[in-house]
């Protein structure tokens, strides 16, 4: 497993556009491109304007997601698109380098950390997705814990 240094930190608040749904781990993987594309579809539409990257946020284990990117401030809701926020308030974070499909690792180390540190975790948590690179391996994910 990869070395995953984290940081921890107060966060402010940070907009965004995004499609919530309630679904099973197992559905996930095949659902987020989709709700992704109907927040793109909107941006694209001049319904939201992104100001930053991608993000997933997930509310609790069942899961409950939003999926979405990050945006200037409100607007609109247009169908299942709707405002929402990144929550402000301490954080416990750590950047994963590399392609997706190793993301769970930095999970596993960030909440062991978080264990070891004795720092309580609130179970929301939220990644952010940084440039598009077409190699794997230049990809970066920060990865967000809030804490109690």
């Amino acid at each position: 497993m990869a070395f995953y240094p984290v940081t921890v930190k107060t966060a402010t608040e940070c907009p965004t556009a995004v499609v919530a749904a309630k679904t099973t781990w197992t559905e996930y993987p095949t659902l987020w491109p989709k709700l992704l594309d109907e927040v793109y579809a909107v941006v694209r539409a001049g319904g939201a304007t992104q100001d930053g990257h991608n993000v997933m946020l997930y509310l609790d284990d069942v899961p409950n997601v939003e999926v979405g990117v990050q945006v200037t401030g409100p607007f609109e809701p247009t169908d299942r698109v709707v405002p929402s926020v990144l929550p402000a308030g301490e954080i416990a974070s750590t950047v994963h380098r590399g392609p997706y499909d190793a993301l769970g690792e930095a999970h596993v180390a960030l909440k062991a950390w978080c264990l070891s540190h004795r720092h309580t975790l609130t179970g929301i948590r939220w990644e952010i997705y940084g440039d598009w690179h077409e190699d794997p391996a230049d990809l970066e994910t920060e990865v967000c814990y809030l804490l109690a």
